[in-house]
């Protein structure tokens, strides 16, 4: 009997293994496109029955001796059209558009100093860029409104110090960034094209107010006991540690709600997640997080929140109604950056970029069993991430 019995127990954990592996792999493939920044490359990733794989690449920028610094990307509602950042640019940057049918460029134009992420309205009809200026003075910057249909800039919105994290609303009436060096967030009227509201999202100072920050609103949050806005503290791009006695934010992300109703602000610095009620425009909560909180992404039932965590070195699943951490899954490698969700909500992307030599990575999360279920390799520093499309296995 006992032969019976141990040849019946390892049968039933074989079965179950395979049905663990079954359902990890999805019946279909689902495609995503990401930038890999130091490598001036672009990736079309492809997972499916038989894995993650780099479906095709391709090279972009028009720099023969420089890196052009791909940044941001955004694919089109209809799925035609996709937009990719040139950050370093000469000295301004560009966003460039390309066809999803065979990766042909369609047209481009210059913004601001280093233009990073971006998102386009419902209709397709205008992108909205984030002017980051990484390597420039402390100064307020400025958000670039484009049309897509002529690709000609037709405003430069000034926001704050290093805007970053350019988030639509689903109505595509407001557009959202969050500034690190001032601790802001900032809303624009999509109609207007002007700032409506800005909110200072510091721990203890929250405030909320209608309008553009004044001109010397910089200056006024440099001053405030426990701020600090140095060209230092930028230059890693959110995997520095705060200092004793620094309450700063310093926000990189800012994530609406799937209704609209809530936005969700990423503070790289003070490594927490702050809730601000669209309506009353006041902080609802403040959520604790992994150390360097970075890119956000809602799922698409609204139930959580997705967070990469750039100094953890790893991914944080959150349950929107409680806060809670339902998962914290740690990174192949180091200095975690981007996240998109798959429209059926099975599936998260994440980019991760990598330290020094190494390629950047494409780490793939099943979100019903909370597990990482694949990795890919990609050029260096992968940055941007965008969902294409799902189809039929290939």
């Amino acid at each position: 009997m006992r032969p019976l019995r141990l040849i019946l127990s390892v049968a039933l954990l074989i079965f179950a293994a395979a049905q663990a592996l079954a359902q990890t792999k999805p019946d279909n493939d689902y495609l995503v496109y990401v930038v890999s920044e130091s490598a001036d490359k672009i990736a079309l990733i492809r997972f499916g029955p038989n894995g993650a794989r780099v479906d095709h690449q391709l090279e972009t920028g028009d720099m023969p001796v420089d890196i052009d610094g791909p940044h941001g990307i955004v694919i089109s509602p209809d799925r035609k059209f996709y937009y990719i950042s040139i950050a370093h640019g000469r000295p301004f940057g560009l966003v460039w558009k390309y066809s999803t049918k065979d990766d042909s460029v369609l047209g481009k134009t210059t913004l601001g100093y280093f233009p990073a992420t971006m998102d386009i309205t419902p209709d397709g009809q205008f992108i909205f860029v984030v002017n980051f200026n990484l390597h420039g003075d402390m100064v307020p910057s400025s958000v670039s409104v484009v049309s897509t249909l002529t690709m000609t800039e037709v405003a430069r919105i000034q926001t704050c110090t290093m805007p970053h994290g350019s988030r639509l609303n689903p109505q595509g009436t407001k557009q959202y960034s969050a500034c690190m060096m001032d601790d802001m967030l900032v809303e624009i009227d999509t109609r207007t094209l002007k700032v409506a509201r800005h909110f200072i999202v510091t721990q203890g100072k929250e405030m909320g107010m209608i309008g553009a920050p004044k001109k010397n609103v910089a200056e006024a949050m440099a001053s405030m006991p426990g701020m600090n806005r140095s060209v230092k503290d930028s230059g890693g791009h959110g995997m520095e540690l705060p200092k004793p006695g620094d309450t700063s934010c310093q926000p990189t992300w800012a994530q609406p709600s799937t209704d609209g109703s809530s936005i969700y602000v990423a503070c790289n610095k003070s490594s927490e997640i702050v809730e601000v009620n669209a309506d009353t425009w006041r902080v609802v909560r403040r959520i604790p997080a992994r150390q360097g909180v970075y890119n956000l992404a809602v799922t698409h039932d609204g139930t959580r929140l997705l967070a990469t965590n750039k100094r953890d070195q790893s991914v944080s699943i959150y349950d929107l109604k409680s806060g809670k951490e339902l998962a914290r899954l740690p990174t192949k490698r180091k200095v975690l950056h981007g996240v998109v969700v798959s429209p059926d909500d099975l599936y998260a992307f994440v980019t991760v970029e990598g330290v020094g030599a190494e390629p950047g990575t494409v780490e793939i999360i099943d979100l019903k069993a909370l597990k990482t279920v694949a990795t890919v390799d990609v050029g260096q520093e992968a940055a941007g991430i965008d969902f294409y499309k799902i189809e039929s296995a290939k």
